[in-house]
């Protein structure tokens, strides 16, 4: 994949974001139950053949558009991971082109960087260690059973889901969406998230809430949900989805990673703990897919607040679009650059 013509200027406005503050968001409680899948013999159309998954796996995950592998990564990586965050919660570290949000009630409350301020940092794909993620065998072995053997690392996040037990504004819930919303490329079924628990994660510090089998829907509309507490920012929801599908919880344990597609319909509950509850995440995609341009579609509205946002901290018209921004995101991780 070929640098971006606007690559080297991205890199030093994105190098303002890394001690920016931004404003916060909330997320739906979830209920339901899983239920088994209910696949009937056809073309496999979101996995690949590989020797990695299983037949059931690979049923359920065409059925369900995600997929929980237990135990995937070790204690010694996450506890890696997060002691690199914690360096950057010091200001240790300082990555380029690392976005550092914090919740909207910590906004308000303090501006001193720790790690009881900052509830998630993006692009962390200049911090070496954070990066390892991205580039673990146990995880690419997984990731090239949806994208190919030519995988792209598009979108680095770690959350840090604060407590909200305190203000009981709600503002550590996250809504219902789907991540294609923020992805100007193409096509879906090359995409996939890997999200992997860096502790014990259930409903009481909000866990992952998924509708299995919305990955088969098309891309809904998005926007901010109109929530008294507050949204956290990127934080859009699906305005119109079925309330009553149901919703599974994916109770994790320290390591579990699930894998999903970016059309899956998810979200996650408040955190009700003392703690703060950590995951990792990267969304991969085939070197082969391509941009779309995404003018007159219902992801227009987010071009202009990314682009906003970069124009903000760097103080001026920047020129940037969508694409500009996601190509200096991406990083080859294993195979071949090709169109992307």
């Amino acid at each position: 994949m070929e640098q971006p013509r606007a690559a080297a200027r991205l890199r030093r406005i994105l190098g303002h974001l890394g001690g920016s503050s931004v404003r916060a968001v909330v997320a739906h409680r979830t209920s339901g139950k899983i239920t088994p899948a209910n696949f009937h013999p056809q073309q496999f159309q979101y996995t690949l053949d590989n020797n990695v998954l299983s037949l059931d796996q690979r049923k359920f995950y065409e059925e369900n558009g995600f997929l929980v592998i237990k135990n995937l990564v070790s204690d010694a990586d996450i506890q890696r991971f997060r002691v690199a965050f914690e360096k950057i919660c010091r200001e240790e570290s300082k990555p380029a082109g690392l976005m550092i949000i914090r919740d909207v009630s910590s906004v308000e409350s303090e501006n001193i960087p720790s790690e009881k301020t900052i509830a998630r940092i993006q692009d962390y794909q200049e911090d070496k260690e954070l990066f390892r993620y991205c580039t673990l065998p146990e995880i690419l072995k997984y990731v090239e059973c949806f994208t190919g053997p030519n995988v792209m690392a598009m979108h680095t996040m770690l959350i840090n889901k604060p407590p909200d037990t305190e203000n009981c504004r709600k503002t550590s819930r996250h809504p219902l969406h789907q991540d294609l919303h923020f992805f100007p490329f193409r096509p879906s079924n090359r995409i996939v998230c890997a999200w992997t628990a860096m502790e014990h994660i259930d409903r009481n510090n909000g866990c992952l809430a998924v509708l299995p089998g919305t990955h088969k829907l098309p891309l809904k509309p998005h926007d901010y949900p109109q929530w008294e507490g507050g949204v956290n920012i990127f934080y859009h929801g699906i305005q119109n989805y079925d309330q009553d599908h149901a919703r599974v919880h994916l109770v994790m344990e320290k390591g579990d990673t699930v894998f999903f597609h970016p059309l899956l319909i998810h979200g996650s509950g408040r955190n009700q703990t003392q703690g703060f509850r950590k995951a990792i995440s990267c969304h991969f995609a085939s070197s082969d897919c391509h941009y779309i341009d995404v003018k007159d579609t219902s992801q227009e509205h987010i071009e202009k607040e990314a682009v906003g946002i970069v124009d903000k901290f760097y103080g001026s018209d920047s020129g940037l679009d969508l694409k500009d921004i996601w190509m200096f995101r991406a990083r080859l991780v294993k195979g071949e650059r090709i169109t992307l």
